[in-house]
């Protein structure tokens, strides 16, 4: 088992500048704006040839009510009461607060060891803050620069007695497990490790602010994992959470609520956006979460063109279903509106459900791993022929300029979206009705609903064309 560390510390002491660092990659959003990170994040981070799990946490907050600073407390009391060992971060420059005091003291009350860090120390700068930091009662400040990469060799330095005791108890567990097992021959502890091939499914939660998106997540879970409550545009970042879900591995995103572009005018929305954004395209399939008292508002619509474009499968998942009166009815509409909005993928599912109780949320995982395999269908070059040969008997591609329009053949081309090429003399004039007609009867035949279907129309090279050019 890999050590957990737990970034903590004041708002705006570069936490996250440090969890991206270490982490290679900038996945916790980064502002000048205190208070941006909420949800805490995980990451695996690698320091020299240490590799560990690090958790990003919200700013430590005084507040002890049920506002949404106590909530993002709570967040960092779960984050230091799981990991390992807490790093405490303060800002060099800005010298020890009042507010690093007190959190040092809340420290102290926890079972977990403290490393203190003293951060942006770059060229000097923070050297008398760094100096005011031992009367913290912490032992010596490590001098930190997380912007510019200084001082990770003292840090390496502080977390490798953690990964000792790691791989001592790594070492320790496997060699109980070989006795329990009645195993033979000598125990080796340097047996090469056999990774999981088998990749996560990916899933990302989307929609506008304040429709249930984090309240579904922590439902799946069944933890308070993400922050949620009645404030629209809690969640900032997109939060990725490994999951096991039946036995099999699950990368589920919760991400940012997303308004129209012209609403979204503070920098730090604009980041906001650009990360729910990245997670559709790491995602496989998109859980569209809509509030069944306004469904299918503008922007909802735009969301899933959005992930159509993309190519990733969908799933419309209704929220707050709770508090419809005819359900019956209300789901007819919905889905005729769906039918009438979306025609560029039909047979989208439907999902209704209430994150708050619970109710329905049972037939979410069965419908996104129905989608997930459509999303990765495959037919073959025979029976796709053969079809097409019936659909253009049926419906043969209109004359343009007089003259009629061969279809050679057809083939995939690849899945993940279904991808087809139809290979024609005269490609490039073949109409956008007619490619629509044809993806229609793909989708029908071969019962491909939910997921995006792309066709292309590819000129066939005439092999006597150079031969010709060469006689004249």
């Amino acid at each position: 088992m890999s050590f957990k560390v737990a970034i903590v510390g004041r708002p705006n002491v570069g936490k996250s500048t440090l969890f991206n660092r270490l982490v290679g990659k900038k996945l916790a959003l980064v502002d000048d704006t205190p208070g941006v990170t909420r949800d805490r994040r995980e990451g695996e981070a690698h320091l020299g040839d240490l590799t560990f799990t690090i958790i990003d946490t919200a700013g430590l907050e005084e507040a002890t009510d049920d506002s949404l600073e106590a909530r993002m407390r709570r967040q960092t009391d779960a984050a230091i009461a799981e990991a390992d060992v807490c790093l405490l971060l303060m800002d060099a420059r800005a010298g020890v607060t009042p507010l690093d005091k007190r959190f040092a003291q809340i420290l102290r009350k926890f079972p977990t060891p403290v490393i203190l860090a003293a951060n942006k120390c770059e060229g000097g700068a923070g050297q008398a803050g760094r100096m005011e930091a031992y009367e913290l009662g912490l032992g010596a400040p490590i001098p930190l620069s997380a912007e510019h990469g200084e001082g990770l060799s003292d840090l390496y330095d502080a977390l490798q007695p953690f990964s000792d005791a790691a791989d001592e108890v790594d070492a320790r567990k496997a060699r109980e497990d070989f006795e329990e097992e009645g195993g033979e021959g000598p125990f080796d502890p340097e047996a090469p490790w056999e990774p999981d091939l088998e990749a996560p499914l990916r899933i990302a939660v989307v929609g506008r602010p304040n429709v249930g998106k984090s309240t579904l997540v922590n439902l799946l879970l069944g933890e308070d994992r993400m922050m949620t409550g009645p404030e629209a545009g809690i969640t900032r970042d997109s939060i990725g959470i490994e999951w096991m879900w039946h036995g099999r591995r699950v990368k589920l995103w919760d991400t940012a609520g997303m308004r129209r572009r012209a609403r979204v005018t503070q920098k730090l929305e604009k980041l906001s956006v650009a990360d729910t954004l990245r997670a559709i395209r790491f995602a496989e399939v998109v859980a569209i979460t809509l509030d069944a008292s306004i469904p299918f508002e503008r922007q909802d619509l735009h969301i899933a063109d959005l992930v159509e474009r993309e190519g990733r499968g969908m799933v419309i998942v209704v929220n707050k279903w709770d508090t419809v009166e005819n359900p019956q009815e209300k789901l007819r509409e919905l889905k005729e509106e769906l039918e009438r909005l979306l025609p560029q993928v039909r047979g989208l599912p439907i999902v209704t459900l209430s994150a708050l109780t619970g109710r329905g949320t049972d037939k979410l995982m069965p419908t996104i791993e129905r989608v997930h395999r459509l999303w990765n269908t495959r037919i073959s070059t025979a029976k796709l022929n053969r079809w097409l040969e019936d659909a253009v008997a049926r419906h043969p591609p209109p004359a343009v300029k007089g003259r009629a329009i061969n279809l050679k053949y057809m083939a995939q081309v690849k899945s993940r979206p279904p991808t087809f090429a139809v290979f024609s003399s005269r490609a490039e004039e073949v109409p956008t009705a007619y490619k629509r007609y044809l993806v229609n009867g793909l989708r029908e035949a071969f019962d491909i609903p939910a997921v995006p279907i792309r066709l292309f129309m590819r000129a066939r090279k005439n092999p006597f064309a150079d031969k010709k050019r060469r006689n004249d």
